[in-house]
């Protein structure tokens, strides 16, 4: 739901500026806008925790999401571009949380005894995931991906992922190793083990952890 639907549904532009009808609409503006919050990190909860349990090692894209956010309004000197459609592009990118998704995805994965691997992001959706063939003509389009050495198609977010996870498995097997330490399957966790996982650590709970001296 876009920002001006929201604003409409809750009579906030049709209220005079500083009237208590208007007051009214900020609030329930305020608290719309929480209800939407909350049931976003909610999802993104269950959806962690599911790949979590699933997967102990996952490869990630390691996307700047603070460059990718950041304002085209450019300076009075140097004004900015298509900054209207950028700022549209700016929430979209807010909107899904990605940087809040990772943060969880880390802590829960090594809390399995597992990780999350970022991978750059450089050249992963050019590059032919079946013989590694380089080139930005390999996208015919924003939806495929068409290699022209060994000519195998895929769908171009598919080709781009299974780059992502080989690099990632790559890392991760190249990473020190203490003695005896090894990374298998996590088991399904239970529902209320999966309920407490929502919990984030604690300073307590860290310190307890903290390996003595």
């Amino acid at each position: 739901m876009r920002a001006h639907d929201i604003r409409q549904g809750t009579g906030f532009v049709s209220h005079t500026k500083g009237s208590r009808n208007r007051l009214k609409a900020v609030d329930r503006l305020g608290r719309l806008h929480a209800r939407i919050a909350a049931q976003r990190n909610d999802w993104l909860h269950k959806l962690s925790t599911e790949l979590a349990d699933m997967h102990p090692v996952i490869a990630i894209e390691d996307l700047k999401v603070t460059a990718m956010s950041a304002s085209a309004a450019g300076s009075i000197d140097a004004p900015g571009k298509r900054v209207r459609q950028k700022a549209g592009l700016n929430r979209a990118i807010l909107d899904q949380g990605w940087a809040e998704f990772r943060r969880q995805l880390e802590y829960k994965c090594a809390a399995r005894g597992g990780a999350v691997v970022p991978v750059p992001a450089a050249y992963t959706s050019q590059t032919c995931h079946r013989c590694g063939f380089v080139t930005a003509d390999n996208r015919l389009s924003q939806a495929r991906f068409n290699c022209l050495a060994c000519e195998h198609s895929d769908n171009a977010d598919l080709n781009a992922a299974k780059n992502i996870l080989a690099a990632g498995l790559a890392v991760w097997a190249e990473r020190p190793v203490a003695c005896g330490a090894e990374v298998s399957r996590a088991k399904p966790v239970r529902a209320r083990r999966a309920a407490a996982m929502k919990q984030e650590p604690t300073e307590a709970t860290k310190a307890n952890l903290a390996p003595t001296r």
